[in-house]
């Protein structure tokens, strides 16, 4: 199938054409010169988005849902967990997930002995969800350390794009995928029931000479032999983009959808994993639900290689809106989350999404008037019902007499007619101290603090109470 001709600047015919044919078998090309996409990813420039006219529909799976990689992937960006800090967050992400597993499994390093202490205490929980499974190089070796800690499913890593192969492993495809195919055969002699495959750099790799052919033999391999594969889709760099109509290999929707048609996986058997070099890390996970993967793989607060994973918190409050429902998820668990990081010497940006100190703050007086009409204005939801964080205020010389009133209201929890107004001349001086603290260049917000001085001052009823 051809590239669809136009002239626009954004049509541009793909390095590849699109061979597809329903049901076929789509051979190994052992090439003797890698394919890097270089009208795609010149390293010179900033890559570039070649869309097709082609696109692919949405056929979101039946059932969705997250894993986790807070310690694997998610420790690699920061120091090192202990024990202790791992178990405590394990029993967080359980406590997020809910009864019903929104939060399937969560994946272990089982190389030292500290990672696998972490494993056997976070198994003695006894909890369901998440599942514990491992992570290990694409050694036989390796099966030895899943077997030992008595789990049933890990990762290994199988990196597919011609970068890896050829610059990397400095070997063929063939040999490359031989290697790889002697690991999963090592898996079903060991006795484990699953294991997920973790496409490495799939966005750079060549989809139909070596993506899919792989993918068919995994799938030939799991039906003669019982074992459950699966395969996570891992878009190492970031490069995937959302949009059906762009070309391979780049399309996070025609990466899955091919994977559902032409390498016939089901949904279950499919996991994004995504990376944040372009700031897609979110978009492209539910993109992918959308289009028939069924896992997104993330870690909490974004923590992963270099900038970092899908956020699970981000997911979570994704996988309502797409389903309309919680399905048991405690987001409350989210504050939760973010107070306990903290608490381990952790930097959250203050405007970081649902968790930042300052997500649902407002500072400028405009702001604040419309919210002491009706918070909805100016809050993307019930932040304090739905997870536990009140709308709050931070007092600036934007803020004005109305930012002022609603600080006193929100840190006094003043409701009805108990609510002080913006009218109140103690609020009109506090107003005037905080000009004349900006007048005096200070750049920083009003402290609570100093704001609980000027309202003892003015409002000396309310410390009564």
């Amino acid at each position: 199938m051809k590239s669809k001709k136009t002239d626009s600047w954004l049509i541009r015919p793909a390095e590849e054409e699109y061979p597809i044919q329903p049901s076929k078998e789509y051979p190994l090309q052992d090439v003797e010169e890698p394919n890097l996409h270089r009208n795609l990813f010149p390293y010179s420039e900033v890559p570039r988005v070649s869309f097709d006219g082609i696109s692919v529909p949405i056929d979101p799976a039946p059932e969705i849902w997250i894993t986790d990689t807070t310690f694997r992937d998610g420790q690699q960006a920061r120091p090192p967990y202990t024990v202790e800090q791992i178990v405590h967050i394990y029993d967080l992400l359980h406590k997020l997930s809910g009864p019903n597993g929104v939060i399937r499994q969560c994946e272990f390093f089982l190389y030292s002995d500290k990672d696998r202490e972490a494993v056997e205490k976070c198994l003695e929980k006894g909890y369901r969800y998440p599942e514990i499974t491992g992570w290990i190089r694409a050694i036989p070796a390796d099966f030895e350390l899943v077997k030992a800690m008595g789990l049933s499913e890990t990762g290994m890593l199988t990196s597919i794009s011609d970068y890896h192969v050829f610059m990397k492993f400095r070997k063929s495809r063939q040999k490359t995928l031989d290697d790889f195919m002697k690991v999963v055969e090592a898996a079903a002699e060991a006795g484990l029931s699953a294991i997920r495959c973790h496409f490495e750099d799939i966005t750079r790799a060549d989809f139909w000479g070596s993506v899919i052919p792989f993918a068919q033999q995994l799938k030939r391999f799991s039906e003669e032999s019982g074992l459950k594969i699966k395969v996570r889709l891992c878009d190492t760099m970031g490069y995937g983009v959302p949009w059906p109509e762009a070309a391979l290999p780049r399309s996070v929707p025609k990466i899955v959808h091919y994977m559902r048609t032409e390498a016939g996986y089901p949904p279950e058997l499919l996991e994004w994993h995504g990376h944040n070099d372009f700031h897609k890390v979110h978009v492209n996970p539910a993109t992918a639900w959308l289009y028939g993967c069924a896992a997104a793989n993330g870690a909490l607060l974004g923590f992963g290689e270099r900038t970092g994973n899908s956020p699970i918190e981000a997911l979570c409050i994704e996988y309502a809106g797409l389903m309309g429902s919680q399905n048991g998820m405690d987001f409350t668990t989210i504050n939760e989350i973010a107070e306990y990081f903290r608490s381990i010497d952790t930097v959250i940006p203050h405007n970081y999404p649902f968790v930042g100190e300052y997500f649902n703050v407002t500072s400028a007086g405009i702001h604040a008037d419309g919210v002491i009409k009706n918070q909805e204005i100016y809050n993307i939801f019930d932040t304090d019902k739905i997870l536990g964080r009140p709308l709050g205020v931070v007092v600036t010389d934007k803020s004005g007499i109305a930012g002022i009133a609603m600080w006193i209201n929100l840190h006094f929890r003043l409701e009805g007619d108990k609510r002080v107004e913006k009218r109140h001349p103690g609020i009109k001086t506090i107003n005037e101290w905080v000009t004349e603290q900006y007048k005096e260049q200070r750049t920083t917000g009003i402290s609570p603090d100093e704001m609980l001085e000027q309202v003892r001052k003015f409002f000396p009823e309310l410390f009564e109470k």
